[in-house]
């Protein structure tokens, strides 16, 4: 167990798995914002984080993948004609090859062009072989994995971003014998595995938030936090898809006479819903619009691409990946603009010396929904209340005079079909709105131990040691502050690795030190288009790959 846990820590802070060698999984998914967008400034502005190539950036924001292990594979539910289980935003990491979600999302990133950027999923088992671990691999996933004739041409293809004119649309440039092609396919999924492992270890899904020590009875939440437990399971109807193992209690003076049936419970129902949320012209992915400099062009349709989410996976649609199932593809109408209901735990993790997401701080600046359009938990439970009650048919930028953007404003949804009618006019007060998020801080993980957070900020380099159920697991250096805001992409630092590991691994850790003050954004938007159009790209090379590696494992296999 520890060994398997080990090697997908160290794959998960491995910036040499990415063509430029400045990139890791754990790049734009870091501890101390529970594995999702570690950089302030990014998280105001862009939403989605820089690639590889540092001129190339997604479309949405970077999913929390704490608890991720733990979603089902996707399934169609008859009765309810809704989808349920998958990983990432639109589901297109749906666990059909290897029987988990969240192993094969880990197989996504790494190909696509906008992220990691490999061009084709061999360069993984090239740079793993190269890599200082290689033996724990070969200790784990047997003798052999990597008896690869790579070309001599290997290093000089996957030191090429994905999406190059170059390669047209071949996602398998390294070229390889089909017995050595079956070697990568197999590593690559060995890859996936061992990640996984390592999120559903204690080090990142450990079930030990204060709510959870209030499950087991030992420890008691603050009259605002009850009072926001209880809205949060009645008056809000958070825990109708946030599911709390408890009943619903929607009308006033019912009395919740159900009885706990989770003591773990995962606070997501594992569906899919369109919240309404209006387009966010931040989104660095609108203007990305021409070729980069390796002839790649991430969005031709500008402000004219609308995410569609789930319905554009189902369609196998360019930027997704391919539906595993040609019946799913007439459902797709039905569930364009919905996206993966998340897990309401640790939705409020921060750092510890930026102690809430809340102004006037200090506050750490994180970035919620798919499209990083609400920034705080505040404005996020205000959305839900009173998304309907104050709706205006403009684009966000354009609210008219008299009101405010995310206060008495809300724009128009993104995608109009397929709303969810279960929220938007909750009628809670602005006392209820923050006792809603009193209990969410309570959902956050290390109130019984410090073995997911970080330990207190350093000031300089000082070493700083995380403990997981009383073993050591390692010891971070983290760099100093740079300025107002965290800005340094790429800021480096040694990774996490075992004690009893040899050698050294450069891991990519960001200035965390900066925290906010003051109000917060309320939507000073740019100028929009006003486009029409309903389908687009996000990168086609992601899926293209996908879809080869799925195709020849399924045939070998």
């Amino acid at each position: 167990y520890a060994a398997v846990r080990t090697l997908g820590k160290l794959m998960n802070f491995d910036e040499n798995m990415s063509p430029f060698r400045n990139e890791a999984c754990a790049s734009c998914h870091m501890p101390y914002a529970a594995y999702s967008g570690p950089i302030p400034s990014v998280n105001l502005t862009m939403v989605a984080y820089p690639g590889s190539f540092r001129f190339r950036a997604g479309k949405r924001t970077a999913q929390r993948y704490t608890y991720s292990p733990r979603f089902p594979v996707l399934q169609f539910n008859e009765t309810q004609q809704l989808f349920f289980g998958g990983n990432f935003w639109d589901g297109r990491s749906t666990g059909y090859l290897l029987q988990s979600a969240d192993a094969e999302q880990a197989q996504h990133p790494p190909v696509d062009p906008l992220e990691m950027g490999n061009p084709d999923t061999a360069c993984i088992a090239f740079k793993l072989a190269q890599s200082q671990y290689r033996k724990l691999f070969e200790d784990i996933w047997g003798k052999g994995s990597f008896d690869i004739d790579f070309p001599r041409d290997t290093e000089e293809i996957c030191c090429t971003p994905g999406g190059a004119a170059r390669f047209g649309t071949d996602v398998q440039p390294v070229r390889l014998s089909p017995e050595d092609r079956t070697r990568a396919d197999r590593v690559y999924d060995n890859w996936g595995q061992s990640i996984s492992f390592f999120e559903s270890s204690n080090d990142v899904s450990p079930f030990t938030s204060k709510f959870d020590a209030f499950l087991k009875g030992s420890a008691t939440l603050t009259p605002d936090e009850m009072a926001g437990y209880n809205l949060f399971k009645g008056k809000g109807n958070c825990n109708s898809c946030h599911l709390d193992g408890r009943g619903t209690t929607l009308t006033p003076g019912q009395t919740d006479t159900s009885t706990a049936a989770d003591v773990a419970p995962l606070f997501t129902c594992f569906g899919y819903a369109n919240l309404g949320l209006p387009l966010n012209p931040r989104v660095a992915f609108y203007y990305e619009t021409t070729p980069d400099a390796f002839g790649f062009t991430p969005n031709p349709l500008g402000f004219a691409y609308r995410d569609l989410g789930l319905g554009t996976f189902l369609r196998s649609g360019y930027g997704s990946a391919d539906s595993p199932n040609s019946d799913w593809t007439a459902l797709a109408p039905l569930q364009d603009g919905r996206m993966q209901t998340l897990t309401a735990r640790n939705v409020a993790m921060t750092p510890p010396q930026c102690p809430t997401t809340e102004a006037p701080g200090p506050y750490f600046q994180k970035e919620f929904f798919h499209n990083g359009y609400i920034k705080s938990l505040k404005q996020l439970v205000h959305f839900y209340n009173t998304r309907d009650l104050y709706s205006y048919d403009v684009t966000s930028g354009h609210c008219p005079a008299g009101t405010t953007e995310k206060v008495d404003c809300w724009p128009k949804p993104e995608v109009p079909q397929n709303l969810d009618c279960t929220t938007g006019n909750l009628g809670l007060t602005d006392q209820e709105e923050n006792q809603i998020v009193a209990f969410l801080q309570t959902l956050t993980d290390g109130f019984t131990t410090t073995g997911v957070r970080c330990a207190a900020a350093a000031h300089d380099s000082d070493s700083l040691v995380q403990e997981a159920d009383g073993e050591s697991v390692g010891a971070e250096r983290v760099m100093k502050g740079t300025g107002a805001r965290a800005n340094a992409i790429g800021a480096r630092a040694p990774s996490l690795l075992p004690d009893s590991f040899p050698g050294t691994l450069t891991g990519a850790f960001h200035d965390w030190t900066a925290c906010e003050t003051g109000a917060h954004d309320n939507g000073r938007q740019p100028v929009l288009l006003q486009p029409d159009h309903r389908s687009g790209p996000s990168s086609g090379e992601e899926g293209r790959a996908r879809r080869h590696h799925q195709r020849t494992s399924a045939r070998i296999d």
